[in-house]
């Protein structure tokens, strides 16, 4: 199969220098799931993810808030106006916001204003484990009238949540029917014990019964273990089977994911993977299926 042009559905541009990402400028860092991360505490601009990718052909991103100064959400979208005049990219942006506060209208408004941006995200509070039990921000009254302004602002919602929470993601999902739910990072996967791939698949699988729901295959490193397509195969397969070609995407979460494997390597296990597919298929989860969730004009 030729070199198809790709998508990267998720990608983060950013610079600690200039402005304040409190988990990238504040010490102590925190807490991680790659473990540390000092080593991207650094400038990422579109030049570096085009070098990154040497080797594959991507045409169009789609930039993720990248936890920017939560007291300034409009000022993140206005530094992604920026690159855009002077790059090029990213193609399209998903911004910050915290549903539950009191300025969430007009936050919501102002980014619904700006042509590029096509959704939000804010990730919910949760547990650390399927252990617990306490529900999270997506069972909260405040927070579901907050998300309930999307649909009505022509926003969709970009969920990163554990699968241990999917249940609550499903419900989300059908309380609100026209609202698209994109679930990032796979859910999550990070147990590969039989019984943690068992209980991911069954959540993945409640939030897939949902037609608004689509999923972005990306941030599926693990920590201390080098990215290869063997260790993430089952991973990427199962997912594509359970929502389908057609709600799959998949994506970088770079330079996060820098931690676990360069880009092109991510890339060409992601090719590697899916290498029996047809070539419609394989266009559709590396390039058409972000255009289309994501309104890309061609």
């Amino acid at each position: 199969m030729s070199d198809i042009p790709l998508v990267d559905a998720h990608v983060h541009y950013w610079d600690p220098t200039r402005h304040y990402y409190p988990w990238l400028n504040d010490r102590p860092t925190i807490p991680f799931r790659y473990g540390e991360y000092s080593a991207i505490c650094r400038p990422y601009y579109p030049t570096d993810h085009i070098r990154d990718a040497h080797g594959h052909s991507i045409v169009r991103t789609i930039y993720v808030e990248a936890e920017w100064n939560p007291h300034d959400p409009g000022g993140e979208m206005d530094f992604i106006a920026g690159l855009r005049r002077d790059t090029g990219f990213p193609s399209v942006a998903v911004a910050q916001v915290w549903l539950d506060r009191e300025d969430v209208a007009k936050v919501l408004e102002s980014h619904a204003a700006r042509p590029f941006v096509r959704g939000v995200r804010q990730k919910p509070r949760g547990n650390a484990s399927p252990k617990e039990t306490r529900p999270t921000s997506m069972s909260d009254h405040r927070w579901r009238a907050g998300y309930a302004l999307l649909h009505p602002l022509g926003l969709q919602f970009d969920l990163q949540t554990p699968w241990w929470h999917l249940d609550e993601a499903a419900d989300l999902a059908r309380a609100f029917p026209d609202t698209r739910i994109v679930l990032l990072h796979t859910g999550l996967p990070a147990d590969r014990s039989r019984e943690g791939l068992a209980g991911w698949a069954s959540g993945l699988r409640r939030l897939a019964a949902c037609q608004n729901a689509a999923v972005k295959i990306s941030g599926i490193g693990l920590p201390g273990v080098p990215w290869t397509a063997e260790n993430n195969r089952e991973v990427v397969l199962t997912t594509i089977d359970i929502f389908g070609v057609d709600r799959c995407m998949f994506a970088s979460n770079f330079p996060v994911d820098g931690l676990c494997g360069d880009l092109g390597t991510i890339f060409s296990g992601y090719k590697a993977i899916t290498a029996d597919f047809s070539e419609a298929d394989r266009r559709k989860l590396f390039h058409d299926n972000a255009m289309r969730i994501y309104r890309i004009d061609a």
